[in-house]
């Protein structure tokens, strides 16, 4: 009897021990099938809008009133000692179409180098014009050298008759209804110096009746 006692003993001791064992693998399969759903990597979101271009969006760069128009560039040469020296010579005009335009002459052995440094050459020689209902207030005769341009004013609607050095200048001045003739030599850059010489020269209504001592009234009456 003691022995069947000791023997039923030991069988429940290890059916209890087996009960042990198998929950304690069932706990570390559950604890290894967590790990590896939280191994699993989190599913990136979808790209909205794949294969669209974005739309980027640029800001324009203010743009400068003022206008440079290049008259004419010639290749010129220097004699030196052992040779020749050639260089390119620009000439470019340059205003801003309110009143205010100048004439820039300037020599490189670049052409773009030349042109830089003929606009920087005529915004330091500006000269203001005085505009008188899109015309000049007076006709005048403007010279340079050997070349000579005469102005008029014209009515609405004329236009800018004048070619040339002599039209680019105008126009960049701001001058919409004039009348010009070029009555001395042809060179671009006498005939703009010329032009730039009668704009200089010109006068208005208030200035003549300032320096006559009138009023403005009483010198139109």
């Amino acid at each position: 009897m003691e022995e069947s006692k000791e023997i039923q003993e030991t069988v429940e001791a290890v059916e209890a021990s087996t009960q042990e064992t198998a929950e304690n693998v069932e706990i570390t399969e559950n604890a290894a099938a967590e790990a590896v759903v939280e191994e699993k990597p989190a599913r990136k979101p979808k790209r909205e809008g794949k294969g669209k271009k974005r739309k980027v969006e640029t800001v324009d760069a203010p743009q400068s009133e003022w206008k440079e128009r290049v008259v004419q560039i010639r290749r010129v040469t220097k004699v030196v000692k052992g040779g020749k020296k050639l260089s390119f010579r620009a000439i470019v005009i340059v205003g801003n179409a309110k009143g205010q335009v100048g004439v820039g002459c300037a020599k490189a052995s670049e052409v773009i180098v030349a042109i830089q440094k003929a606009i920087a050459e005529g915004r330091k020689n500006l000269v203001t014009v005085p505009i008188f209902k899109t015309t000049i207030p007076h006709p005048i005769v403007g010279n340079s050298g050997a070349g000579s341009v005469m102005l008029k004013p014209a009515s609405q609607g004329t236009g800018v008759i004048a070619g040339g050095a002599v039209r680019a200048v105008l126009e960049l001045a701001g001058i919409e209804n004039i009348l010009s003739k070029s009555l001395g030599s042809k060179s671009p850059l006498n005939a703009a110096n010329a032009t730039i010489d009668a704009l200089k020269n010109l006068r208005t209504f208030s200035d003549v009746a300032k320096n006559r001592g009138l009023t403005l009234s009483e010198m139109l009456n």
